[in-house]
């Protein structure tokens, strides 16, 4: 078996984008027919340009290649250029087609993917979402609480047992930085006022996307605490692992790394 070609599918989101902008699908196929899909994460760069990059990764890593050898695939990939680092883009592209590789794996062996890595353990697992609220101006709407109350009820009931929000925004390119005390308090009351609707039905998931200083998620924090958040995520920019023992070191509040973040190293 041997991989043939791949084609990219970009995949727009209407407004207000709710969940993103967009998606990028890859299908992959083989000299027999098989075709497997997978999902390419990208953030920095247009979806355009990652088209062209895609092909690229296909054409010098995986044509000709037999799709079971996908951990050759990922030590060529990560070492392109003799980077061996964790490039967040080449990392986006590695991580779409390894999952179509497995799905192509488990049609030819015509088992579920589950099953060739150690079997299903559990029945069903868990999951969070977003808030999204219904009548938001954009995908999320921080200045209108009421909405994401009642978005956190619609949930509960719906059987999500974790929601998560971001409301210490906006986000600027000048982070790591101190929040005003409006942002604060805004984050405050949002935890509170969430907390008091869902009580203990739902754990409440506490998002930042990386924006802080220590000294300034350290103070924010405190403010959260009382709410018993499940966790704090990426309060300080990502790649300073330090920054982060040290905002954890100070909290009671477990601190998770954020999506910027690539492969086990």
């Amino acid at each position: 078996m041997k991989l043939v070609s791949v084609k990219t599918d970009i995949v727009a989101v209407p407004p207000p984008h709710i969940g993103g902008m967009y998606w990028i699908f890859v299908t992959l196929k083989t000299d027999d027919g098989i075709e497997g899909v997978g999902e390419v994460y990208a953030a920095t760069f247009h979806p355009k340009v990652m088209v062209p990059a895609i092909q690229d990764v296909f054409d010098r890593l995986l044509a000709g290649e037999d799709p079971h050898h996908i951990e050759k695939f990922f030590r060529r990939a990560y070492s392109s250029g003799f980077t061996q680092r964790p490039d967040l883009t080449m990392m986006g592209i590695v991580s779409g087609l390894e999952m179509a590789c497995w799905d192509i794996i488990g049609k030819a062996a015509g088992k579920p993917v589950y099953e060739l890595i150690g079997g299903r353990l559990h029945e069903k697992l868990r999951s969070y979402t977003y808030l999204y609220p219904k009548n938001a101006r954009g995908e999320h709407d921080y200045s209108n609480i009421e909405l994401s109350v009642d978005c956190a009820l619609e949930y509960m009931e719906q059987g999500f047992t974790a929601l998560k929000f971001d409301p210490a925004g906006p986000y600027t390119v000048m982070g790591g930085h101190q929040l005003s005390l409006e942002e604060m308090e805004r984050s405050e009351t949002f935890c509170r006022r969430i907390r008091e609707a869902v009580g203990n039905r739902c754990d409440l998931l506490f998002g930042t996307h990386g924006q802080m200083t220590v000294s300034g998620a350290i103070r924010l924090a405190r403010r959260l605490e009382q709410y018993d958040p499940l966790w704090f995520e990426e309060p300080v920019p990502p790649g300073q692992s330090e920054a982060m023992g040290r905002v954890a070191d100070h909290t009671s509040i477990p601190i998770a790394a954020g999506e910027r973040l690539t492969t086990k190293y």
